[in-house]
């Protein structure tokens, strides 16, 4: 895989578009950047997208078990933005599903009116990752000091800092280890580390872009049409020639896919919509 792949945008599905733009908005601290009666953007103060919502018609809560997104990851660029979240957090009221130390970063974790799970988070300095005795990047989860976080010096402000971006996102699947053989043998991401009923892939030697587990959906399947949820997840490639190369790869593997010059679409085995686009 392109060392540089990175995720560009993800696309979720809402009850109530008013309610979760004011969300993402007042909560988060994402900028509306274009809004209509069925579709809703939202991004950084220099107008990059990060969330794409769909109003749905009729919502219905997905049946339990259901694959699809566990959270979508919102990084910060530095631990002081993360600081300025958390202060906004506590400000909104907002109720944490979690706070943990990974080692190679640090994470807050919360849902968003339709019970989708986000986590938002900064990374520490790379040469700062702990590393496992096999020479890996070791992810591990600790509680996470939410004092000394919102003790940080921090820029105060309603909205994320520019360089906000999506950091990764973390998929409920049906089997991780088919999972596993597909982003790693088919898309070609490596693969950083594995727990039980989960694990974790990247490129570029990142600790994960995709994160995949079967913690509550081992044999489950996709949710249905009319629940909020995960729509796309757009990833990004350095330029078109790495768009052909993942293309050839799909072919060799025999994936159904869109392939119309620097684009690429196509469905994980769990039905999880990618898409993949040169920078």
């Amino acid at each position: 895989m392109d060392p540089s792949l990175r995720i560009r945008a993800v696309h979720l599905a809402v009850s109530s578009l008013e309610t979760s733009v004011g969300f993402y908005r007042s909560v988060v601290g994402l900028e509306l950047l274009s809004e209509g009666s069925e579709v809703a953007v939202l991004g950084t103060p220099a107008g990059k997208p990060l969330l794409h919502l769909t109003r749905l018609a009729e919502p219905a809560p997905a049946p339990p078990g259901s694959t699809g997104l566990f959270h979508a990851a919102i990084l910060f660029p530095d631990r002081r933005a993360l600081a300025a979240a958390a202060k906004r957090l506590t400000v909104a009221g907002a109720r944490l599903t979690g706070a943990s130390d990974h080692g190679v970063s640090e994470a807050l974790y919360l849902r968003d009116p339709d019970d989708i799970g986000l986590e938002l988070y900064a990374d520490r300095p790379r040469d700062a990752w702990p590393a496992t005795p096999a020479g890996g990047i070791d992810i591990f989860t600790a509680p996470l000091d939410l004092y000394d976080l919102l003790s940080t010096d921090h820029e105060p402000g309603g909205a994320v800092p520019p360089g906000t971006t999506i950091g990764h996102v973390h998929l409920r699947v049906s089997d991780p280890d088919r999972s596993v053989r597909f982003y790693r043998d088919v898309l070609g991401l490596d693969l950083v580390a594995e727990v039980p009923l989960a694990a974790f892939l990247s490129a570029g030697g990142y600790h994960h872009h995709v994160g995949v587990n079967a913690w509550e959906t081992a044999g489950g399947r996709p949710a249905p049409e009319h629940a909020p949820g995960l729509r796309l997840v757009e990833m990004e490639l350095g330029d078109g020639e790495a768009i052909e190369r993942l293309a050839r790869r799909l072919k060799a593997a025999g994936v159904e896919m869109v392939h119309d010059g620097d684009h690429v679409a196509l469905h994980d085995p769990d039905r999880i919509p990618l898409a993949f686009e040169a920078a």
